[in-house]
């Protein structure tokens, strides 16, 4: 479908990944109402895991906002599919929640999970606008730098 969200991540230069299939015994997303859920998506494309490692001991906080853009598109991937293929349904998005795999020292969550937000208002404008945590963590699924979460408002 080719509607203004769609335009805008074409003119933006914004490829999606192709959504990918749970690892694990859970969906890529529920619905309630008009209330998405999108699972944690890890840093990958199109299933190639990416940004391998921890802030603080050799990925630097500019790869780990790369790494949470990455995420961030797999979570409008799975988004375009729970909204039936048409992203101007998203009224707004909700809530990020972001992961960062890092040292115990490292405190800069905040800077990374920034990749994701970024991304999010460079998509839906105003809309974009959401609430947030950023969380380091010792340990992600593949030994990913970053997993972010999401929930959005369809119309």
């Amino acid at each position: 479908m080719s509607g203004k969200i769609e335009t805008r991540l074409k003119g933006l230069g914004i490829e999606l990944p192709q959504p990918t299939a749970p690892l694990a015994n859970y969906v890529p997303f529920t619905v309630s109402g008009k209330v998405v859920f999108i699972a944690g998506q890890i840093c990958q494309w199109n299933g190639e895991r990416r940004f391998i490692g921890k802030l603080g001991a050799g990925i630097s906080i500019a790869e780990g906002q790369q790494a949470a853009r990455l995420c961030a598109l797999n979570i409008i991937a799975h988004l375009r599919v729970a909204a039936d293929g048409d992203l101007d349904r998203v009224r707004r998005c909700l809530r990020l929640g972001g992961f960062v795999n890092c040292t115990p020292d490292f405190t800069d969550m905040p800077q990374v999970v920034n990749g994701a937000s970024d991304l999010m208002v460079e998509v839906f404008g105003d809309a974009g606008r959401h609430a947030r945590a950023a969380v380091g963590t010792s340990a992600l699924p593949s030994g990913v730098s970053v997993e972010v979460e999401a929930t959005f408002e369809l119309g």
